[in-house]
């Protein structure tokens, strides 16, 4: 029996180590499927609802696998539905490739059912490389291309084929004019500054008596090589989000979360430090990070691409973290420096986590979501995987979770889309089939594409080794996020035809697939509904109803008035939109950038 395409593309997908592609099946990769079957479902056919979670999974088997993310989708719409998905892997700088069907060639150009021109489509997002594959000779180069691009480039890449170029028998390229040959084997390589350069960064930091230090995703490899820097230098350590896990939060001198969802300490970090150091971070929010001029910068980064362009660094390390810290490090001079600043960082460090656990034992109608988040945090198990959808949910991710040494955690962090949090827990129980994974979403995402995709969840529980899968559904009958945005940016009350949401029973409709569903309406019954979930023996949905009015205070609040919670505000408040006229707009804009400086 002769070899078709499509079965070349699956072996070829095994050669490099591909053990599921994450999709949903059409006419358009009728062929591919078809090759799914001879080759016995190697590598995994994992179908989701949607295309979209189709790539949202591949995202997160990506980002908690260190691995290649594979998603297939058919022409025309499946390959549409792609888009937000891999514009999240192209932001947060993830290795995807999205194997897209189209229009046999017979018909292209002819208005064809479901004909999209795929190539102006995909060509920003797979800006990389995007390539249709229309002879058989060209298969093993273009497909080998976009895993090795993906994998250097850190982005999504796009390998078009038409349903009667995957049914074609195979025949690889020849050793003759105009065939390009392939291989498969890619070494691995590690990039590192010149000595110049380290030396000029080394009497940076060695100057400076205030040091803060920024990591973000990029520094997860060298947890060890940034402690003993941060040791040496006295600095204190903020993290971007996509950095939360890429350092323990357990060290006295971690700050938190930086920027609008981060923390006081890391905001006041930022504003007194006279020394910047980032590394492995993109983080865009330059008000965030010191006042131009007042603290010399030194930043290191693996993407030539994304260097320089956040804050006016002096140096410039162009080269992979732990490689570059490595080298860096024996330049440094620690022994002469003082203590106040160390002191003072761990001090307002320490406070912080005192000042959220007060904050979380306030009182709410029903439940205050800090509270929920809080309860979690000490009974998270120390290889959980946790995932963060986007709007309020990150914001309770970023401050009351602990990260600790084992633990793993990720959420949208640059294109900030909603709906990622489901499947990215889906994508990690595949991608580590032995570890528990835990998704933090908020109703409003749960409703958008979360129920939908708890089929998934329902569908493949039984492959995995470790049965703890957790939907933790914050279900507050708002879209929290923007509300509490209209209130703070515009002084608008909510627009409840736009905010308000539907009541859903999310729990009963877990039940009814089969999986636990727990539904908790008092805070006394908090730490039972996270133990039963975090105990089921399958994926488990526990909703918890949680009270809209308690708002998610920026960081340069003051530290009185993060002790403050709207909900003692609104106590007894029904009407919603009578909230501004009583006084919440006066409340909320003394929360705004800018008043710290007014105060100085």
């Amino acid at each position: 029996m002769s070899t078709q395409v499509s079965d070349h593309i699956l072996e070829r997908l095994r050669e490099w180590g591909v053990e599921c592609v994450f999709g949903y099946p059409g006419d358009g990769i009728n062929g591919l499927l078809a090759a799914w079957g001879r080759a016995e479902d190697q590598p995994r056919f994992i179908q989701s609802r949607h295309e979209e979670m189709a790539a949202f999974e591949a995202v997160g088997y990506a980002k908690f696998s260190g691995r290649l993310g594979v998603c297939a989708a058919t022409s025309g719409p499946g390959a549409i539905h792609l888009l937000n998905g891999l514009y999240d892997a192209k932001l947060d700088h993830v290795p995807v490739v999205a194997i897209v069907g189209q229009t046999h060639r017979t018909a292209m150009g002819g208005s064809y059912q479901q004909e999209v021109d795929l190539h102006t489509l995909f060509k920003d997002v797979a800006s990389d490389f995007v390539e249709t594959v229309t002879v058989p000779e060209q298969l093993p180069n273009v497909l080998d291309r976009a895993i090795r691009t993906a994998y250097a480039r850190r982005a999504p890449t796009a390998v078009i084929i038409p349903g009667d170029v995957q049914e074609l028998d195979y025949s690889p390229p020849t050793h003759e004019f105009k065939m390009v040959p392939s291989s498969l084997d890619q070494s691995t390589w590690t990039a590192v500054p010149d000595e110049e350069s380290l030396r000029r960064a080394a009497e940076v930091l060695n100057s400076g008596d205030k040091v803060a230090i920024l990591v973000g995703q990029g520094a997860a490899g060298a947890r060890r090589e940034v402690e003993q820097l941060a040791e040496l230098l006295g600095a204190g350590v903020a993290k971007a989000l996509l950095g939360k896990d890429a350092l323990s939060d357990e060290l006295p001198y971690v700050t938190g979360a930086i920027g609008l969802l981060g923390t006081r300490p890391s905001y006041e970090l930022m504003r007194d430090c006279d020394t910047l150091l980032t590394i492995g971070s993109s983080f865009p929010y330059t008000q965030f990070l010191p006042e131009f001029g007042k603290a010399r910068g030194v930043q290191i980064d693996i993407d030539p691409h994304m260097i320089g362009m956040r804050y006016p660094y002096e140096v410039n390390l162009v080269g992979d973290a732990q490689a570059t810290l490595k080298r860096l490090i024996p330049m440094i001079r620690g022994e002469e420096r003082g203590r106040e600043w160390y002191d003072t960082v761990c001090d307002n460090a320490r406070r912080w986590r005192e000042v959220m656990e007060r904050r979380a034992q306030q009182s709410a109608d029903p439940i205050n979501p800090e509270y929920v988040a809080h309860v979690l945090d000490p009974l998270l198990p120390g290889n959980a995987i946790v995932t963060s959808d986007s709007g309020s949910v990150a914001n309770w991710y970023a401050r009351h979770l602990t990260m600790r040494p084992g633990m793993r955690g990720s959420l949208s962090g640059t294109l900030a889309t909603m709906g990622c949090g489901v499947p990215y827990a889906i994508g990690a129980k595949f991608a580590h089939p032995d570890r528990p994974a835990i998704a933090l979403v908020g109703d409003g995402a749960m409703q958008m594409n979360g129920l939908a995709e708890l089929i998934t969840a329902a569908k493949y529980r039984d492959r995995w080794e470790d049965p703890r899968l957790v939907f933790a559904v914050w279900n507050n009958h708002d879209l929290n996020q923007v509300t509490w945005e209209m209130r703070a940016m515009g002084g608008a009350p909510s627009f409840l035809p736009s905010q308000e949401l539907p009541d859903v029973q999310y729990a009963a409709f877990a039940r009814s697939l089969g999986l636990t569903g727990v539904r908790v309406e008092k805070p006394e019954d908090v730490e039972a509904g996270w133990r039963t979930a975090l105990e089921a023996d399958g994926p488990a949905v526990v909703e918890f109803l949680t009270d809209p009015a308690v708002p998610p205070i920026p960081p340069h609040a003051s530290w009185e008035q993060m002790e403050a919670t709207a909900a003692s505000i609104l106590k007894g408040d029904a009407d919603r939109t009578s909230m501004v006229r009583q006084g919440l707009k006066a409340k909320v804009q003394e929360f705004l950038p800018g008043r710290e400086k007014k105060e100085k």
